[in-house]
């Protein structure tokens, strides 16, 4: 992962290979897979390299098809869908070699005057600089250490909003088990400042999006999510960006799951800045338990 701004920019500076064909390279990482927020991340790119430069970005729709070899550049090729008077659509479909990896559609428009409403940020919500990081939580309460979750965010600076209790720790077995609400809330941003150019930022915020989002699907169970017995993954992404926001000051991500079955958990995200609402997601990913062991019973 990433572990600088510098090397965050590098990646997402796709080399061009064709009119509509660009490769992205990989800044490393200790996964077994690419990490999809990086994905999400460089295919937007691709779909800006191929429309007017007053278009903005305002929703994409992704599918992780099979998993990322890390190490490896991606090459994303862009169908100009539809160029029209206010919108432009494009489909970005990204592969290492002869694989086919991801899909993605996005869609552009030209800002507007128009009604405007929005959700209101959560209330009683600690202050970035009062909570601690969330790798400290989460070494607290997995098996990987605090080291470890920290190389994992890499580049971003993410702190733990909400109340420990919402987590089992590995084999707790000093109260029984309830099932616990399925909300988990973070502060996120970069941990330096990024240009002032606005599709660097949307990249961003579709990078920390798949940060946490699919592991609140396993909040309210007694498992740990990934761990042993626990196999994880992306399966589609989406997201709308509403207002124009900056990557590098905080962001409140706000994150719930509905919904967990059939071996899927469904989650939804909203991210605010300076408490307004700038852009929201949805996802759902494979959560399948292939050892009962991995209940923290």
């Amino acid at each position: 992962m990433p572990e600088t701004v510098a090397e965050l920019i590098s990646i997402l500076d796709l080399e061009p290979v064709g009119e509509s064909q660009f490769v992205g390279a990989d800044a490393g990482s200790t996964r077994q897979r690419v990490f999809g927020g990086k994905v999400l991340a460089q295919a937007l790119m691709a779909g800006y390299r191929t429309v007017a430069p007053h278009r903005i970005a305002h929703s994409l729709g992704a599918y992780f098809l099979r998993g990322g070899i890390p190490g490896q550049p991606i090459t994303y090729t862009v169908e100009r869908t539809r160029d029209g008077g206010s919108f432009s659509a494009r489909r970005i479909q990204a592969s290492q070699g002869e694989r086919v990896i991801f899909s993605m559609v996005a869609s552009f428009h030209d800002l507007e005057p128009g009604l405007n409403h929005a959700d209101v940020a959560p209330l009683h919500v600690p202050a970035p600089e009062h909570c601690p990081p969330l790798s400290e939580i989460l070494g607290a309460n997995s098996r990987r250490t605090v080291e470890a979750w920290g190389q994992e965010w890499g580049v971003l600076d993410t702190r733990f909003a909400s109340d420990p209790a919402v987590f089992y720790s590995p084999g707790d077995t000093s109260q029984p088990h309830r099932q616990r609400d399925a909300a988990l809330k973070i502060w996120v941003r970069t941990e330096s400042p990024l240009p002032s150019d606005y599709r660097i930022h949307q990249a961003v915020l579709a990078y920390l999006s798949d940060l946490t989002l699919l592991a609140v699907s396993a909040v309210p169970h007694p498992v740990e999510f990934a761990g042993p017995g626990m196999m994880a993954a992306s399966i589609d992404h989406s997201m709308w960006f509403h207002r124009p926001a900056r990557a590098d000051q905080w962001l409140l991500y706000d994150q719930v799951s509905p919904s967990a079955s059939a071996g899927l958990g469904f989650s939804f995200g909203r991210l605010f800045s300076h408490g307004q609402l700038v852009a929201s997601c949805a996802q759902e990913g494979l959560i399948r338990l292939t050892d009962p062991a991995a209940l923290v019973r």
